[in-house]
């Protein structure tokens, strides 16, 4: 076994890059998990049937501060018991909570999967849809926020994605 660790110039390749295989495996997974909010609402846009179902995990409090249209409201305790009478295990499931910062739509995903539901989470939670400028739902009606111009290109595909 060969020692990953070698002398580096600096703290980054302190620990050898992984092999090219090794990281496309990883990154190909990381996809098969992962959607980020740019791509969800594309495909929210362009067609009245994306293929799949967003999920918010949040509490009903911050569900009624603001939510993606069409999100289905299913808190992450209450998956277990409702998820069968409001999910359909044949359309990909796509799970979102407050942001970055929190792992709620993790937890959500792996409750999901756990039940046996196809299930990707949006990076970036609500925060960032409101960020990039995507319009949502409160209970006064339809919002939508100038975009941060740090999260959200002039133009789509701006960013190179």
């Amino acid at each position: 076994m060969t020692d990953t660790f070698v002398t580096a110039p600096n703290p980054v390749l302190r620990l050898a890059p992984a092999a090219p295989a090794d990281a496309a495996a990883h990154f190909r997974a990381s996809l098969a998990l992962h959607a980020d909010v740019s791509d969800v609402a594309a495909a929210l846009a362009d067609t009245a049937d994306p293929g799949f179902v967003v999920l918010d995990s949040r509490s009903t409090a911050a569900w009624d501060q603001g939510h993606i249209p069409g999100a289905v409201h299913l808190p992450t305790a209450l998956i277990p018991e409702q998820a069968a009478g409001l999910l359909d295990r044949d359309v990909p499931v796509v799970t979102y909570c407050w942001g970055p910062g929190c792992n709620g739509a993790t937890r959500a995903a792996l409750a999901l999967a756990e039940l046996g539901y196809r299930v990707k989470e949006m990076l970036g939670g609500f925060e960032y849809w409101v960020r990039e400028g995507f319009e949502f739902e409160t209970w006064q009606g339809r919002e939508r926020r100038t975009p941060d111009p740090l999260t959200a290109p002039a133009r789509h595909g701006d960013c190179g994605c």
